[in-house]
């Protein structure tokens, strides 16, 4: 019998992880929490085919997202199930085909494009401030799910240049049903070929050709549209398939499925924790309101107003900080390379957490406390060295901006109007999937705010 491999770093056995199983299945940001406290900030899984490291280490992370990130690619399980559904898009792509990919979306993101996407984010915002001002005070809502359509309606008005309606809700639910059986997929031991007609691959298939399906239907649409009309990404990634260095339909396709991923679930995700923060920190939510109507009046927010609103871009920085939606991000490596002081060959696999960085007891006072005010110009260092809520290096998200600027607009559109109120006594569990998610939902009452600011707009 071949001996094993000297592991890297400590980390936790065979059998301990046997017994971790139900940690690992049940709570999978816990159980990587419970690594770093019990082995340490670079912890080796054992895996017999090619080491393993969960690096906790903010100067490891800059190294292999930053400074030597050419030797690190994406070819992992994590960006492998992924691009099950989302193809060669540009969040699980490498090399000159993203490169390609992150050159034709790029104009798309450009400051002269953002106060455009800041109207279609008050306009949502609006639309479902007047859904809930219809609804008796108190009344029950899932906050996880109107955070999902109302970011839905950001995302179409924006990336599409229009409301897809039937076809990008489909569209979208398509893609949470294909995530949903790729997550389980990657979690699992044991999994079939895709080509195998198990219960999962097959539930594979059905989300996937229904989410084709929307997608071709979307591109009919747009392309019925008076050209001086396509002012939006979808347009420039069609604009560019003339070209020699343009897109395929099939390259169309995948980027717009990562959008959806990338440019809406995340906003979501990220939205639906401030208010769960905000419900149970109330000094915090009472320094945001005061901003709020002090700056605003009871206006709708503007543009204009965000440098103004400082308080409020804290709470959605912080909120970022306790449950980034990316949580986890993984790399290869190509060559040999020094980690954290360890040389680790060619073929080790990184597993970086951002849950778990954004809680290092070296870096961050009270870490797992919300702190709004740490963002106000206290935590330069930290925010630089071990703050990656959208990534680090040349695979920063492209649409990082934009997602500041619309969960701060989301946020200041709502709260100045509405407070919300936990609907019950235990706190939310967290289902690490593509975002941290609040299993079950998140319910909460929402109460109309009386102060006389708060007025209807």
């Amino acid at each position: 019998m071949p001996t094993p491999p000297t592991p890297l770093a400590p980390g936790p056995d065979g059998p301990m992880m046997l017994r971790k199983l139900p940690l690992i299945l049940g709570d999978t940001l816990g159980f990587l929490r419970w690594c770093t406290e019990a082995y340490g900030h670079v912890v080796a899984f054992p895996l017999p085919s090619l080491p393993v490291l969960l690096v906790d280490d903010p100067a490891a992370a800059r190294h292999i997202l930053v400074d030597n990130h050419r030797n690190w690619d994406k070819g992992t399980i994590q960006y492998r199930t992924l691009g099950l559904v989302t193809g060669e898009g540009l969040l699980t792509s490498d090399g000159e085909t993203w490169r390609r990919s992150r050159r034709l979306a790029q104009p798309a993101f450009h400051h002269g494009t953002v106060e455009r996407t800041a109207e279609h984010t008050v306009t949502a915002g609006r639309a479902l401030t007047r859904r809930w001002e219809g609804l008796p005070h108190g009344t029950r809502v899932d906050v996880a799910e109107d955070m999902m359509a109302t970011t839905l309606e950001v995302f179409g008005a924006s990336l599409f240049g229009a409301d897809h309606g039937a076809d990008g809700d489909r569209l979208v639910r398509a893609v949470l049903r294909a995530l949903d059986v790729v997550v389980r997929r990657a979690r699992s031991p044991v999994t079939a070929p895709a080509a195998v007609p198990t219960p999962g691959n097959l539930r594979l298939r059905r989300a996937l050709a229904t989410l084709d399906a929307s997608v071709a239907s979307i591109l009919s649409q747009h392309a019925a549209r008076p050209r001086g009309d396509r002012a939006d990404l979808l347009s420039m990634l069609l604009g560019a398939r003339d070209g020699s260095a343009g897109l395929t339909p099939r390259q169309v396709r995948d980027e717009i499925v990562t959008l959806v991923i990338a440019g809406h679930e995340t906003v979501a995700s990220s939205l639906t924790w401030t208010w769960h923060l905000l419900a149970t920190h109330p000094e915090a939510e009472a320094r945001l309101h005061a901003e709020l109507d002090a700056v605003l009046g009871g206006r709708p927010p503007r543009f204009a107003d965000l440098p103004h609103l400082r308080v409020t871009r804290q709470v959605v920085e912080e909120s970022l900080r306790l449950y980034p939606p990316a949580w986890v991000i993984t790399r290869r490596s190509l060559g040999p390379d020094e980690v954290a002081g360890l040389a680790v060959p060619a073929g080790t696999l990184v597993l970086i957490s951002p849950y778990v960085l954004h809680r290092h007891p070296g870096w961050w006072a009270d870490p797992d406390a919300f702190r709004p005010e740490r963002f106000a110009g206290g935590a330069e260092d930290a925010i630089r060295q071990a703050y990656l809520p959208f990534g680090a290096g040349p695979r920063l998200c492209i649409g990082r901006d934009f997602a500041l600027l619309e969960a701060t607009l989301l946020l200041a559109t709502l709260a100045q109007r509405f407070t919300l109120t936990p609907a019950g006594l235990r706190p939310p569990r967290l289902l690490a999937q593509v975002t941290i998610q609040p299993r079950g939902g998140l319910p909460m009452h929402v109460r109309r705010r009386t102060a006389a600011t708060a007025r209807a707009a």
